[in-house]
């Protein structure tokens, strides 16, 4: 009878320590697993549970929190503006959090450890758990004129503009856009079916923020960073330093020579490099590029940030001036073409270089962090990022600059009463698309405010026409300036 009860004792401990090992396995080995399970209601209704802190600009609400008083879903997150700041504020849905809903999750939900100190006051008062609010570096006037000015061409594309002196970012813009509001409701099965709609393969893909997560070949607007090569690499160059301008530059190893925009003549075959800028004639750059060789533009490029891992919070796609190869290959890469490709922030970055004295300053959005009592968790501080050109390189390109908007190619970008700086592009791009329209400006040249770059996707009316950055986006730089500057 003992060794009977005995058998039993032992296999009633071992299925106790079965039953303890299997529970700390849950709970420890396993439990982020489940935590993380879609299946997980618990997780799911927590989401809602807590009132997340606003996301604001320039004293505008662009995301905040709605008490509905539901005991499932207190708390949905609400966008007043949804499309005009969808690709800044992102969306909060049920699963998942984008661009600063998704950068700054912790400090919007409460749970950071930057906020231990203000859930331990709440605790002891007895008060209930809130998000910090999120204060950005938008300006909403500039973000409203980009967003009018985009959408009034009818194209996809992206504007970005930066302060240049602090690298604070005013306006981005992204079309299409969406309407957060339509992903962040309590309806799982809602937002899933519209976020396939948004996501849906070979559509217009509103989801994708244009000015950080794609990439371009910049066209004419990169003349400058070879511009700024060029004058570097000699410091008794200047604006009026004669280059060679041939109506066709001979690339070797190829019968495919590089032509001047249109086919047309710069000038009498030799022509001051200012208004080699102003026309955008490519064959001076392109020679100018071939000249100075791989290796040069290569360092060039990079002193401008290029390669540079960039976040704004959110992460920045890198661009690239392309692998080395022959000459013929470095004569289109210096004119903005063949492998170069750039974002839109990254252009904007260039344009705030040479207009910040050759200094480029690390981009950022994120203004200001303060609790749910307003008191200051954290705050921006302006980065140098690199030192792009001397000073006086950088006086003689904002000189030349100025020189496209008055005398050449950009005289659309001209607003009365202030001098402008800009460098217009045309991007050719693949199979028999209408190119690209660029354009990348400052203002105002002797005390500059504000840098921008467009880019019009397809810019031109129809398959077949030349787009201009000129025509179709110097004209929306026009507008933000505008916004921007008016007193």
């Amino acid at each position: 009878m003992n060794g009977t009860l005995k058998r039993a004792a032992v296999a009633c401990l071992a299925m106790f320590a079965l039953l303890m090992i299997n529970v700390n396995f849950l709970q420890g080995v396993k439990a982020d697993q489940y935590r993380g399970d879609d299946r997980n209601k618990r997780k799911y209704y927590d989401r809602y549970a807590v009132q997340r802190g606003r996301i604001t600009a320039g004293g505008t609400v662009l995301a905040r929190s709605k008490d509905t008083h539901d005991s499932k879903y207190r708390f949905v997150r609400e966008y007043p503006d949804g499309p005009l700041y969808a690709h800044v504020t992102g969306f909060f849905s049920p699963y998942t959090a984008t661009e600063i809903e998704g950068k700054e999750n912790q400090l919007l939900d409460g749970s950071s450890s930057d906020l231990l100190l203000r859930r331990s006051i709440d605790l002891f008062t007895g008060e209930p758990t809130k998000g910090a609010n999120v204060d950005l570096t938008i300006n909403p006037k500039a973000q409203k004129a980009a967003y009018d000015a985009l959408r009034g061409s009818g194209k996809r594309g992206a504007v970005v503009a930066l302060n240049p002196k602090t690298g604070a970012v005013l306006a981005l813009v992204s079309l299409p856009t969406f309407d957060p509001n339509e992903l962040s409701g309590v309806d799982p099965a809602a937002v899933s079916r519209r976020y396939n709609e948004l996501t849906k393969k070979g559509g217009p893909q509103p989801l994708l923020n244009r000015v950080i997560n794609d990439t371009y070949a910049p066209g004419s607007t990169f003349k400058v960073v070879t511009a700024a090569a060029y004058l570097e690499d000699d410091s008794s160059r200047g604006p009026n330093t004669i280059v060679d301008a041939p109506q066709r530059l001979d690339l070797p190893n190829t019968t495919a020579d590089l032509p001047n925009y249109g086919g047309a003549a710069c000038g009498a075959g030799q022509v001051e490099l200012v208004f080699a800028l102003e026309k955008s004639c490519n064959t001076p750059f392109g020679k100018i590029g071939m000249e100075l060789g791989y290796d040069k533009m290569q360092e060039q490029i990079k002193k401008f940030g290029v390669g540079e891992p960039l976040a704004i919070p959110q992460g920045v796609v890198q661009s690239n001036f392309g692998e080395k190869e022959d000459a013929a290959a470095l004569a289109q890469a210096s004119i903005g073409q063949r492998s170069n490709r750039m974002t839109p922030l990254q252009m904007a970055m260039i344009a705030a270089g040479i207009a910040n004295d050759g200094k480029v300053m690390r981009p950022f959005l994120v203004n200001k962090i303060t609790d749910s009592k307003g008191d200051t968790i954290d705050e921006a501080k302006p980065e140098e990022l690199s030192e792009a050109v001397s000073s006086d390189t950088a006086a003689k390109l904002r000189q030349m600059m100025v020189s496209v908007v008055q005398n050449g190619t950009a005289n659309l970008a001209q607003v009365p009463g202030v001098e402008v700086g800009g460098k217009t592009g045309t991007a050719e791009t693949a199979d028999g698309r209408p190119p690209h329209a660029w354009f990348i400006s400052f203002a105002p040249a002797n005390d500059p405010e504000i840098a921008i770059a467009v880019l019009v996707e397809s810019g031109a009316a129809r398959v077949g026409d030349e787009a201009t950055g000129g025509h179709t986006a110097a004209p929306i730089a026009k507008a933000v300036l505008e916004a921007v500057l008016a007193k």
